[in-house]
């Protein structure tokens, strides 16, 4: 491959068979093979999926892997109802959500400048912002992670976001941004593709 200014893609691309993995081919599956997913897949898909950018590398993101039963019925009261069945089947759900006191690990993650703390703290509006966005972020980085390891992913929102930050973090310092099913889907039960906007419906070049 090489950088023609024709639309081609440069010579440090992944190739066709990545790109086709993680966009051209990836679905969101809503079915579920019968096929679990180890620990050691959700810490690789967390190895891989911690390195993409966040601003100040604050890294919002918190994530409960929910793999068991009894886990799941503690979230199905919170789901509505076109969202339980396929829930309850996937082999792990995970919630998405962002800690809004993220920057008390910044002198952690950000040494260099360890005063960078102090452009959150106390600073409510931009805090929850900053934290808001950026594990949004974090959550696309998941689910191309996620894909790259060879799961399929189901992300939805579709719950009630209060319901679920009581049940599992009662503090009320983590709030909940959106789930994500993991697992094995079933081809069998997609739909056609839906389209998606061309680049001149969605793009401009200044």
């Amino acid at each position: 491959m090489s950088a023609t200014g024709d639309g081609a893609i440069g010579d440090r691309a992944i190739g066709d068979a990545a790109m086709d993995r993680i966009f051209r081919e990836a679905r969101t599956h809503n079915a579920w093979q019968d096929r679990p997913v180890d620990e050691a897949d959700l810490r690789a898909l967390y190895d891989l999926m911690k390195f993409g950018p966040t601003s100040a590398n604050c890294c919002p993101a918190r994530i409960l892997f929910l793999a068991s039963s009894a886990a799941k019925e503690r979230l199905r009261p919170h789901l509505i109802e076109g969202n339980v069945d396929k829930t309850l089947a996937a082999p792990v759900t995970a919630i998405i959500g962002y800690d809004t006191l993220f920057y008390e690990k910044i002198p952690q993650l950000f040494p260099h400048n360890p005063g960078a703390r102090d452009w959150f703290a106390g600073e409510e509006k931009t805090g929850n912002v900053t934290a808001f966005r950026n594990a949004t972020l974090q959550g696309g980085y998941f689910i191309i992670a996620a894909r790259s390891i060879g799961l399929d992913c189901g992300p939805m929102s579709g719950f009630d976001n209060e319901g679920v930050d009581r049940e599992f973090w009662p503090d009320g310092r983590i709030r909940s941004n959106f789930l994500c099913n993991l697992g094995y889907g079933d081809p069998s039960a997609l739909f056609p593709r839906s389209p998606r906007l061309e680049f001149g419906e969605a793009c401009e070049v200044l």
